[in-house]
């Protein structure tokens, strides 16, 4: 997330946000924040514009996408560029992690969304006079609220999900990555969107909390906790969905029979990408005493090879939020404080001017540290000893998130049994940090992770209103439920209760 700063004005005039590069300083523009009337007057737009573009079918909303993801590869080095200056981070990981998944997504969801909205016919268990479809229709208008650390893809991707379930979205983007939200209004307009379909709203905490009262039908919200608890507090005063990512402290078990390089390098890599401002990060392990040394040695060893910069091949940026490299700081001291040892980095790097925090492994860590319970979301690698599997999973789940975590094992078997135990919403097996990438897997958390999810079918259906409709079959004059009743239907009641619960054969056939 770029620096921001408030622009002075005078009485009467509208807020306005100044950035600035946060790997560089290097100053990126000023923005007017939009205010609560902005917000109604948007979804009054949105209103209007929404029956005929969900009119168009799931077919014709298709080809707006695959026509998003035919621009998107165009514009895609204009796009990096954009990304890297708000956020800091290396052009690799801006064209890995956001411009190669935002054309996956796009490209999915054209090619799926046709089955996976389709009506389902369901059959009947016991009413056999009646068939039972499923059915998706749109919800209306939908608000997205989206976060600095991957401002691109994860607008997009909920807003690609959104519109081809037939809704009008409204992108209220971080007011610290504000280009980079843009670049998605933008790219749907160059693909033929109808006018008002997707509209973006630039601006603060003020702007988003106006766009949850402004009376969308949905929020979809990514963000901190606290911001999500308020976020779902005034949709239960609406009686509106949302669907809610905070975040996470992701646990990493290293069993006695792992892969250690494979292990180390993916520990590093998934503490470390995006300078550790990933909500499913590595931000604990716990690693088991007979291979701890070895897995730390490792760790080590690939963590100080890292190189931090600005640009070219550089593999660690700079953080994106200032007011986060304290909370990084804050962290680490805490940790040193109560007995953990630095083994690599552990402080601001003093060669750039930008928001810099070195790799840093910590040692001799334990649960009484910030840097063990609460999300640091920068560059922290603490690395626990536990004396075997079962101390490791009881820790893993002695946190209030749940949202990702990861299990090392060369018994795959017992990689699976430990992933179903432990307390999270994404468990994933000798790998890590993929969870979001698999397009068709739920994506969501548990705890104060939040609640609901995105992605795959139930991600898409979750834009959408599920209505069941049943169609009676043979169009008798009379349901055995009707008026008049009588003591005759009661005696057959009884009967048929008695039968079909009260007997085996009853019992199977239902």
């Amino acid at each position: 997330m770029a620096i921001v700063q408030a622009v002075e004005t005078g009485p009467g005039v509208r807020r306005r946000l100044r950035v600035a590069n946060p790997a560089t300083r290097e100053p990126l523009g000023e923005f007017e924040v939009q205010t609560r009337d902005d917000a109604v007057a948007a979804v009054e737009a949105a209103r209007k514009a929404q029956p005929a573009w969900a009119g168009l079918g799931v077919d014709g909303r298709a080809r707006i996408l695959r026509r998003a993801v035919r621009s998107l590869v165009a514009h895609q080095d204009a796009f990096v560029d954009t990304i890297v200056a708000e956020t800091g981070k290396p052009a690799i990981e801006a064209r890995a992690a956001e411009i190669a998944t935002s054309c996956d997504a796009l490209e999915f969801y054209a090619k799926r969304a046709r089955r996976i909205l389709a009506d389902r016919r369901v059959p009947l268990h016991l009413l056999k006079g009646k068939r039972l479809r499923i059915a998706y229709r749109p919800l209306g208008v939908v608000g997205i609220i989206t976060p600095w650390n991957f401002p691109f893809i994860l607008s997009l991707n909920p807003v690609a999900q959104a519109l081809v379930a037939g809704n009008a979205v409204i992108l209220k983007p971080s007011e610290a990555t504000p280009a980079s939200g843009r670049l998605v209004g933008e790219l749907f307009a160059e693909a033929g969107l109808p006018e008002d379909v997707l509209q973006v709203l630039c601006g603060d905490g003020e702007t988003g909390a106006a766009l949850v009262d402004a009376g969308v039908d949905k929020i979809s919200f990514t963000g901190s906790v606290a911001t999500g608890r308020r976020v779902a507090e005034a949709c239960g005063r609406s009686l509106i969905p949302c669907t809610l990512e905070l975040g996470g402290k992701d646990p990493m078990i290293v069993c006695a029979d792992a892969d250690l390089e494979r292990a180390a390098a993916g520990a590093v890599w998934s503490a470390f990408a995006n300078a550790g401002q990933v909500c499913i990060s590595t931000e604990r392990v716990y690693v088991v005493d007979e291979v701890y040394d070895a897995f730390v040695n490792k760790v080590v060893e690939n963590a100080a090879a890292l190189r931090q910069g600005t640009g070219g091949e550089i593999d660690v940026g700079s953080l994106a939020w200032e007011p986060q490299l304290d909370v990084v700081e804050r962290h680490v001291r805490d940790a040193l404080a109560k007995g953990a040892r630095v083994l690599v980095g552990g402080r601001r790097n003093p060669d750039y001017a930008g928001l810099f925090w070195e790799p840093t492994v910590l040692v001799d860590v334990d649960h009484t540290m910030d840097v063990m319970r609460e999300e640091t979301f920068g560059p922290v690698l603490p690395i626990m000893r536990v004396r075997d599997d079962e101390e490791a999973l009881q820790l893993a789940n002695a946190t209030r998130y749940g949202l990702n975590s990861s299990v090392w094992s060369r018994d795959r078997h017992r990689g699976l049994e430990l992933a179903r135990r432990l307390e999270a919403g994404a468990a994933v097996v000798n790998d890590c940090m993929i969870a979001y990438g698999a397009t068709e897997a739920p994506f969501g958390g548990v705890k104060d992770s939040g609640i609901g999810q995105v992605n795959g079918e139930a991600g898409l259906r979750g834009f959408c209103h599920t209505q069941s409709i049943l169609v009676d079959r043979f169009g008798r004059r009379s349901e055995p439920g009707w008026y008049p009743y009588t003591a005759r239907k009661a005696r057959r009641l009884e009967r048929a209760v008695r039968w079909i619960w009260g007997t085996s054969i009853g019992r199977w056939l239902s």
